[in-house]
């Protein structure tokens, strides 16, 4: 029992008292019998975390060379987003944020406690200063920093800021937002500093004018950056909304070939319908539900045969989607005359599309099959003498595989459906085999598929 009471005791002593000359720990410990038993403390606390060296006799902190951050090793490049327009803050008109700066700086006050007349009016002029200048230039930095840079952005929205607002364009008015912010701080502070330092009330008075008119001046001249920045928001907001992960059908030809015709039919895309070319002056998104199933469908601007260098912003656009997107193509060939190309250009662009984007999934249509005739449609323009068996068979028939289909009289719309079904089934098995290896829409692209 003597030994439970001492061990009872012990483990209720506090641990300073443990190492005390007349602590119990030297008086009981030593007489337990049996084998030593040490009590478990716990010194986490007071630990020594700073090493020392010896120098002349003396400790010396030690200095250690900080050690670099670790940088995480990027995982393997993974389905970028896109959705960055949406994201965009909204912009006043330049007059609208001088006026209400205006406002709110006039309504700033000297500081209470000033009884002489002169020091509270500059005083006063020195906060309405900088008040001016600060609502100026808040609004300025935050366009500047919420406006994406082009290198942030997923290459697709990328294409479309360059060929829907000009190469440099984006980049430039971000940068005279940022010029003028800048100098509104500056020539603000300048004011403010010089309006502090008056000696009479009149002084500060003109001097406040003398500042505030100066900011109107710079604001008036170049504030008309805020009105491009508001214009490019308007336009890159207004960009159709993309889902990398949703599969998507592109729809891909000559201009007035039918596109926008067939995007009406399979989807709930409204696109304009005129007999002419380029009736298609953007990217239109449309979206589909076949068997519970959601998918989207593009329209894109028309092709013509020539080389790349040569082509215009609406057929770039064209062949941004393709290159950045995973998309499944459709692509529409009008054989009966009336898209204004005829059928040997249209094969010559076919061949070099199908083969540059040999890698998306692909189906053709013959639009208008109501409108073919028995005897193939040859263009004055065409050399009939040159033709081999390739293309003969193309300005009868199309492509081997093609669907012949008709909106005027719904031919083959069915059958239509039912194929661009099963293209986008696959298409979305291909984004799930794409998401779980990590890969790029362009990787994606490129990829064969058995």
């Amino acid at each position: 029992m003597s030994c439970t009471s001492n061990l009872l005791q012990l483990w209720h002593t506090p641990s300073t008292m443990l190492f005390s000359r007349q602590s119990i720990f030297s008086k009981v410990f030593y007489r337990l019998p049996g084998p030593v038993v040490y009590p478990t403390m716990c010194f986490c606390k007071l630990m020594q975390t700073t090493s020392y060296e010896v120098v002349n006799g003396s400790y010396v902190q030690t200095v250690q060379a900080e050690q670099p951050p670790k940088i995480k090793e990027k995982a393997a490049a993974v389905l970028e987003t896109v959705g960055a327009f949406q994201k965009l803050p909204m912009v006043m008109p330049s007059v609208d944020i001088f006026h209400s700066a205006m406002r709110k700086a006039k309504r700033v006050p000297p500081t209470k406690g000033i009884a002489n007349a002169a020091k509270r009016e500059r005083n006063k002029g020195a906060k309405q200063l900088d008040a001016l200048m600060k609502e100026l230039a808040v609004p300025l930095r935050t366009y500047r920093d919420n406006f994406p840079s082009k290198k942030h952005l997923h290459p697709y929205e990328r294409s479309l800021i360059e060929l829907t607002l000009g190469d440099g364009n984006y980049e430039e008015v971000l940068w005279k937002i940022d010029a003028l912010r800048k100098k509104v701080n500056s020539v603000g502070k300048e004011h403010a500093s010089l309006c502090a330092k008056s000696v009479s009330k009149r002084e500060a008075e003109e001097r406040l004018n003398e500042g505030m008119k100066r900011l109107e001046e710079i604001f008036h001249c170049e504030g008309k950056a805020v009105d491009e920045l508001l214009n490019i928001a308007k336009t890159l907001r207004a960009m159709p909304v993309v889902d990398l992960e949703t599969p998507t059908l592109c729809l891909v030809g000559a201009p007035n070939v039918g596109k926008s015709s067939l995007v009406r039919v399979l989807s709930t895309g409204k696109p304009e319908i005129c007999n002419y070319p380029f009736t298609t002056r953007g990217i239109l998104m449309g979206h589909i539900a076949l068997s519970y199933r959601n998918f989207q469908v593009t329209d894109t601007p028309g092709l013509l045969r020539r080389h790349d260098e040569d082509r215009n912003n609406l057929e770039m656009l064209t062949l941004a989607v393709l290159s950045h997107l995973p998309t499944a193509v459709l692509y529409v060939h009008d054989l009966s005359g009336e898209c204004g190309t005829s059928p040997s250009d249209q094969f010559i662009i076919y061949k070099e599309i199908r083969g540059r984007f040999d890698g998306h999934l692909w189906l053709d249509v013959v639009s208008k099959c109501d409108l073919l005739q028995e005897s193939p449609v040859v263009f004055i323009t065409e050399d009939t003498t040159t033709d081999h068996p390739e293309l003969s068979k193309y300005r009868k028939m199309g492509p081997d595989g093609a669907i012949h289909v008709s909106v005027k009289s719904e031919a083959a719309l069915n059958e239509l459906k039912r194929r661009v079904h099963d293209l986008l089934v696959s298409q979305s098995a291909r984004i799930n085999i794409a998401k779980s290896k990590q890969e790029t829409p362009e990787v994606l692209n490129k990829r064969v598929f058995i």
